[in-house]
């Protein structure tokens, strides 16, 4: 609905937005099968030219709008745009109400829409069916683990089969990128941070996660690619429902995990409400929200990628994050 793609467009603003900026209005009259509801505010980094830019997704895997271009004083950097707030998303809003500096998806590279978040933070044991499939119980907190930033790849990357590892394992989650900080922030005021959701596959290398290093997961989880996420940061306004959304993940074609957001134990905002009791939240700050079943390593027998394989990491009304591993 055309109310929709305005609260996408606010970033969860009220609906005075509109008065402040006209220019939403015009928008708002258009015919709603012209313009996908969201569609603006489905925020990507891209690449043309040698340079890497923000810019607006049309549509799901539409052409992309070159707000940059159109306004040079917005960031060009994912985390100083988000970091910019709502300055940034009004200038962004009148670039793609101008109409111009639309450029063919086909024409540039699609990046991860964050490069160099301060914080990468992950959930593990998240999904019910996923702790079903372990015979292990239900946290009944979140738990908390990381990855480093430089972990993060392209979303169509490939992933490195690194020599030290023998059991390299695939994970499908959402994410979730903070639009606005805080510390200690209610669960009930808590999606009013997010900027929004993405898709991550979380990389994992289970001989280092589960039996080297003491017992300590970090080294298992971020070796160098083993965090592609992408392609679009898009915002809760732009879904219908982020925690009851299809997600899964085809090895070669072969679906190997499928399951639903519902499943999670501990949803946004709960994830949110918990970190943020001890670790300031900031923009860019993204958090990886667990894997349903399904993984390698709990198979029979386990199932390890190998070099020439294809994972696609998919969730509905978000996006595919697509990446060979060699």
């Amino acid at each position: 609905t055309n109310s929709h793609f305005l609260l996408s467009f606010s970033f969860h603003l009220s609906l005075s937005f509109t008065n402040q900026f006209p220019f939403l209005s015009a928008i708002m009259s258009e015919p709603a099968a012209k313009v996908s509801p969201g569609a603006v505010l489905r925020l990507v980094q891209f690449e043309t030219d040698g340079q890497c830019r923000v810019g607006v997704e049309e549509s799901p895997n539409g052409d992309i709008i070159d707000v940059t271009k159109t306004d040079p004083s917005i960031p060009k950097d994912m985390v100083a745009f988000l970091e910019a707030g709502e300055e940034a998303l009004s200038k962004a809003a009148a670039a793609v109400a101008s109409g111009g500096n639309v450029l063919e998806r086909k024409s540039v590279q699609i990046r991860a829409p964050l490069t160099r978040p301060e914080k990468v933070i992950c959930v593990g044991m998240n999904y019910v069916d996923h702790c079903t499939e372990q015979n292990m119980p239900v946290p009944v907190e979140p738990v908390i683990f990381s990855k480093f930033a430089s972990a993060i790849v392209d979303p169509m990357a490939d992933v490195e089969l690194s020599p030290e590892t023998e059991e390299l394992d695939f994970e499908v989650e959402m994410a979730f990128v903070i639009g606005r900080a805080g510390k200690r922030i209610a669960e009930a005021d808590a999606m009013s941070h997010v900027a929004g959701f993405t898709v991550a596959h979380d990389v994992s290398a289970r001989d280092w996660q589960l039996r080297k290093n003491g017992g300590q997961w970090l080294i298992g989880k971020t070796f160098d690619t083993f965090c592609p996420i992408g392609p679009a940061i898009v915002p809760r306004a732009a879904l219908s429902d982020p925690h009851n959304l299809g997600i899964r993940c085809h090895l070669n074609g072969e679906l190997v995990q499928d399951s639903n957001t519902n499943q999670l134990v501990h949803k946004t905002e709960a994830c949110i409400a918990f970190i943020s009791r001890f670790i300031t939240l900031k923009p860019g700050d993204l958090v990886l929200t667990g894997t349903p079943p399904g993984v390698g390593c709990f198979r029979k027998p386990p199932l390890w990628l190998k070099k020439g394989d294809i994972v696609e990491c998919e969730i509905d009304e978000i996006g595919i994050v697509r990446n060979k591993i060699v």
